[in-house]
């Protein structure tokens, strides 16, 4: 693990929306660890890399995470600890902004060819829902319409790090192995006792084990604050989905019940009951036996 401690490398993103990924990987020496890994490259010059992350919010208040030229590559790279479709999407709009930023002095219309880097986008997902140690998100996924040849495509790989995933990437890159052991911990100390305690308890044992041991010894109490307030966010949103999933399930047998009512009222209609008779038959009242007779006439005068 390389020590964060210069001036610069721990002033991308730093306000309460920032997570420990984006402080740790806003090091240049972590980033091209990292970018090594994934490309198989071997740089050793952290200076080589130009980080270019966006500062100004322009997806639902949210920054990205980190992206940098090398190589004659611009590379995006996010980190999700919850499922999200939506990714190629907001990546579409973070290039499309940072090519923007690239071009603003390019003479757009004319003759030369204007040369870009060539994108790359990559997902690191840590969050306890099973997912694959490898796929591949499509913006066409998203598309309303499906098309076999795409008119606009971007592709981003996403990369389970959880538990024993991508061994050989956390292997080629120690600053992701400590972070992800690091999550780890506070995931499954979470299930036993509270947020707070288990990340109290995550940040000692990894000093114990020298995991992530120089930046935790250093910025101990920035760490702590930063996973606490990512894991009572992803808990929420949790929260949320679930309870997203149960209005569903009510409204779902709202619904089921109201269409059975229907259909046993038509029936009994169709026998010659009276509204007082089907009421009392059904244990409704006669206003509400009123109400679907009505909603019916008016369905097939339509």
């Amino acid at each position: 693990m390389t020590n964060a401690n210069t001036n610069d490398s721990l002033t991308v993103n730093r306000t309460f929306k920032s997570t420990l990924f984006i402080m740790l990987f806003a090091d240049r020496k972590n980033l091209l660890e990292l970018y090594n890994a994934i490309t198989g490259k071997h740089y050793a010059d952290p200076e080589l890399l130009e980080i270019n992350t966006l500062e100004n919010a322009i997806y639902m208040s949210m920054k990205n995470d980190v992206s940098f030229l090398i190589d004659g590559r611009l590379s995006l790279y996010e980190h999700q600890s919850t499922k999200n479709p939506n990714l190629p999407l907001r990546f579409l709009l973070y290039i499309s902004h940072l090519y923007s930023r690239l071009t603003v002095k390019a003479n757009l219309y004319g003759e030369t060819i204007v040369r870009i880097p060539a994108p790359e986008f990559i997902i690191f997902y840590n969050g306890k829902d099973e997912m694959p140690e490898r796929q591949l998100l499509k913006l066409s996924d998203m598309y309303s319409v499906k098309e076999k040849r795409p008119k606009l495509e971007l592709e981003a790989t996403l990369l389970n790090i959880s538990g024993t995933n991508n061994r050989k990437l956390k292997e080629a890159c120690r600053t992701l192995r400590d972070y992800a052991i690091y999550t780890d911990k506070i995931r499954t100390y979470t299930e036993t006792m509270e947020l707070p305690e288990a990340v109290d308890r995550a940040i000692n044992e990894c000093i114990k084990e020298d995991v992530l041991r120089n930046f935790l010894m250093e910025y101990k109490a920035e760490a702590r604050a930063m996973s606490i307030f990512e894991y009572d966010q992803e808990r929420h949103m949790q929260q949320e989905r679930e309870a997203g999933i149960e209005k569903g399930r009510r409204i779902g047998l709202a619904e089921g019940e109201e269409q059975l009512l229907r259909r046993q009222v038509q029936k009994k209609l169709a026998k010659g009951m009276n509204i007082a008779d089907i009421a009392e038959a059904l244990e409704e009242t006669e206003e509400r036996i009123r109400e679907i007779v009505a909603m019916d006439s008016y369905e097939k005068a339509k």
